[in-house]
């Protein structure tokens, strides 16, 4: 409603303000035009100035409606370069005065047309050096830090950054768990292309494609639900092609990272040097340090709550719990893994002793 209201305004004051201009200037000359001619001139010119406006008006508001998503960073290149390129073209008039002095003819008939010519030239100059200019500082903002300190174009995101979730990582649906567990702190976004391309496997013929969309859309809908997930649903394109393309193109722009599945997403996002959590190797990061049937060494500290186990621990305080080890308290054996429990509260290993004391029959 603001921006309705503002640009309505603006409208109504440009229009004015010729009005307000334009009139005064036809006052003045009726009175060097005859009675007759008066009404019609005023009129024809107060009418065609009005429209003018409007029409330049109308073209600056078009242009602004229909760039909803305005970047500051190319704004902020643009009027730098522009006023870089006035105060170019300003000292270069003085070249072009100076010339103009040296080489303007004498005859004032020929005079008149050369410096009206140099004019043009000014105008030309000017038009020239603001295009270098502003291209010169939207090709180049990235480094413009360099060249001036403490002035960037690029956004920098300060403390947790942005995650952009693939579509496989949406269909895998253990980002929700991720979520509840508070792990990650940045926002979740989901790019609207990425949405469109869930909707397209969710319609589509093959039914296990069918049912892999259909699970990506509840695992979205559960993230929307979690009071614990900041997720947003971005509608901005990005360049390139295919997802993945516009995927690293938007991290670049966000300076976010990227979560996926996708082992080739995440090399050719590593190449663009845009961050990746790639969920399979957190997983493999979070897997057990004992997985059954492997050996391990435990030393036996106390007795188990059942009978003949013995208790032990690792260094890093998981409790081993040893089958037919009650007899090897203060003893350091040789156990294997049977398997793990992995709860809220920690880790807990199972294991069972294979080498019962001397003159004791092996227990099955």
């Amino acid at each position: 409603m603001t921006l309705y209201i503002l640009r309505g305004t603006f409208i109504l004051l440009t229009a004015s303000v010729t009005m307000l201009y334009v009139l005064p200037f036809q006052a003045s000359q009726s009175v060097l035009l005859p009675a007759q001619d008066n009404q019609s001139v005023q009129f024809s010119h107060v009418l065609l100035m009005t429209l003018l406006t409007l029409g330049v008006t109308g073209v600056i508001v078009a242009a602004d409606i229909f760039t909803p998503r305005k970047k500051l960073s190319a704004m902020s290149g643009v009027f730098l370069g522009l006023l870089a390129g006035l105060l170019a073209a300003y000292a270069l008039s003085f070249v072009v005065d100076l010339i103009g002095l040296l080489v303007a003819p004498a005859a004032e008939t020929e005079r008149k047309p050369f410096l009206d010519l140099l004019q043009g030239v000014k105008v030309l100059i000017g038009l020239l050096t603001c295009y270098m200019s502003i291209s010169l500082v939207v090709q180049t903002k990235d480094d413009f830090r360099f060249v001036i300190p403490y002035v960037e174009f690029a956004k920098q995101i300060r403390g947790q950054r942005p995650i952009l979730l693939d579509t496989s990582i949406i269909i895998d649906g253990r980002i929700v768990d991720l979520a509840e567990s508070q792990v990650m702190q940045g926002q979740l976004i989901v790019p609207r292309f990425v949405l469109e391309e869930l909707q397209t496997i969710a319609d589509s013929a093959d039914s296990l494609r069918r049912a892999r969309g259909r699970r990506g859309l509840d695992t979205l809908q559960k993230l929307q639900d979690n009071p614990k997930a900041d997720i947003l649903i971005e509608d901005r394109d990005a360049e390139g092609h295919t997802v993945d393309q516009k995927l690293v193109a938007l991290g670049q722009e966000l300076h976010a990272r990227i979560m996926t599945n996708d082992f080739n997403l995440s090399k050719i996002a590593g190449l663009r040097d845009v961050d990746v959590i790639n969920l399979n190797e957190v997983a493999t990061a979070l897997r057990p340090v004992a997985l059954p049937g492997e050996p391990m060494q435990i030393k036996i500290i106390k007795p188990g709550e059942a009978a003949n186990q013995g208790v032990g621990y690792l260094d890093d305080g998981t409790m081993v719990v040893v089958e037919r080890a009650r007899q090897q308290i203060g003893k350091e054996v040789q156990v294997i893994v049977t398997s793990t429990l992995q709860t809220s509260a920690g880790r807990m290993i199972f294991a069972r002793y294979d080498n019962p004391t001397p003159g004791s029959a092996p227990q099955k």
